[in-house]
């Protein structure tokens, strides 16, 4: 059963227009949420097709163009969302790319690439809120990072890095504002069957070593990750802060 824990609340979603974004997106509206779905313009068709779905289901939805990574992109859409809702409760950093190349292979560009969107588009988008949260008092705030932050991989240091980066930024940040009504969190997803994620699972060999170290001995889905999020943005969570929830099946047990 899904509570109506979002009613009269919104919630901004970055990179929603697929994979777990979308998933969490989907869920939000689903909890009574007034939605807004950002994500870049070249994705406007799958953005579109979210809104539809939700509205659909008769749940609220609109989209927000913006490029996390560029300042006055976000700038431009905290100023638009404010200015259409009023306010805002629920911030989810979820925008995010990834990529895989041996460290000898990742040339300054792409190491720069992967920090601009998934660290630098983090701080940027929570930055613009945070007067927002301040001046009411309240607000949630929940960061997705990734296992990868907690522990390394091969082929992957940029983007492990990244994500723990945002790691430390969450608790840091909950530190900052926990005496001001705002919590902030993250999740810290596994390996889950998005396009995004497929990389850990392109031939039966890799495949075979995703699940002989996963406890629960399968891949996630997007599904998998939406209740973690919703738990954090709700009052149940009102004593929580600073923490990074795994949610991976069982790889990581800290």
């Amino acid at each position: 059963m899904i509570y109506r824990r979002g009613e009269n609340k919104t919630a901004l979603v970055t990179g929603a227009s697929r994979g777990i974004g979308r998933a969490i997106a989907e869920r939000l509206a689903a909890e009574g949420y007034r939605v807004f779905a950002n994500d870049l313009k070249a994705r406007e068709a799958e953005l579109d097709d979210l809104v539809a779905t939700v509205r659909k289901a008769g749940d609220l939805c609109e989209i927000l163009y913006c490029d996390v990574s560029d300042p006055a992109s976000v700038e431009t859409m905290a100023k638009d969302l404010l200015a259409k809702s009023g306010g805002l409760d629920l911030l989810v950093n979820n925008a995010g790319v990834r990529s895989v190349h041996e460290a000898g292979d990742i040339g300054p560009d792409e190491w720069d690439r992967m920090f601009a969107v998934n660290t630098k588009g983090t701080f940027l988008v929570t930055k613009a809120f945070l007067p927002h949260f301040r001046a009411k008092s309240a607000g949630r705030i929940v960061n997705i990072a990734s296992i990868g932050g907690k522990r390394g991989g091969p082929t992957e240091t940029h983007y492990c890095a990244s994500k723990a980066a945002v790691i430390n930024f969450t608790q840091g940040l909950a530190v900052e504002v926990a005496k001001e009504g705002i919590t902030v969190n993250a999740v810290c997803p596994g390996v889950i069957d998005t396009d995004m994620g497929r990389t850990h699972l392109e031939d039966a060999e890799t495949l075979r070593k995703v699940l002989e170290k996963t406890a629960m001995g399968r891949v996630g889905n997007p599904q998998d990750v939406v209740g973690a999020v919703a738990f954090f943005a709700s009052d149940d969570a009102a004593f929580i802060t600073g923490q990074s929830l795994n949610v991976d099946g069982g790889i990581l047990f800290h």
